[in-house]
């Protein structure tokens, strides 16, 4: 069984944790700290509310980002940013439609999803907001993948995570 769960990420002069809009996920743990500011959070299953990215991001005046986990299949991404407003797309693609069973019911993953094109370009407004600079075509790349294709890595879906918040320039891998 894989990982399920959340990744919490924003910037901020104090600890994410410590932060109302995070309130209900009492129980994160630091991931990992980057320059600026820049934090990722962990809460652990499926259970409990991590809270309201729009409200992490206005609380915290710039971009927040959560990524959900699921089985270490997939991720659901959620962004916002003051300025950008919010999106939503996802990693790992082929699994995601496996768990939604979307065709069954006459819909399609882009039903739920930004494509990654445009995942993508609302990718980048989101990085430059956040005063960093993201190559379209990278993180278009990062958003089509599937786990461990071509990477070298184990195929978790985490891993299509955190190159995402690298090609964002957010936390470097």
């Amino acid at each position: 069984m894989g990982y399920w769960g959340y990744f919490v990420v924003g910037r901020a002069d104090r600890p994410l944790s410590a932060l109302d809009a995070l309130s209900g996920a009492a129980d994160m743990t630091l991931r990992l700290s980057a320059p600026e500011g820049w934090q990722v959070w962990e809460f652990p299953g499926g259970d409990g509310d991590v809270g309201n990215m729009n409200d992490l991001a206005g609380q915290t005046g710039a971009p927040a980002l959560f990524g959900y986990v699921m089985d270490s299949d997939c991720v659901v991404v959620e962004a916002a940013a003051p300025e950008s407003g919010a999106w939503t797309t996802c990693l790992a693609r082929t699994a995601m439609a496996g768990y939604l069973g979307a065709e069954k019911e006459g819909l399609t993953l882009e039903d739920y999803f930004l494509e990654p094109h445009d995942a993508a370009e609302r990718a980048v407004a989101w990085a430059a907001e956040a005063g960093r600079t993201a190559n379209a075509g990278e993180l278009a790349e990062v958003l089509a993948a599937d786990p461990g294709a071509g990477t070298g890595d184990d195929g978790v879906a985490e891993h299509l995570f955190f190159r995402f918040l690298d090609r964002l320039g957010v936390v470097p891998l």
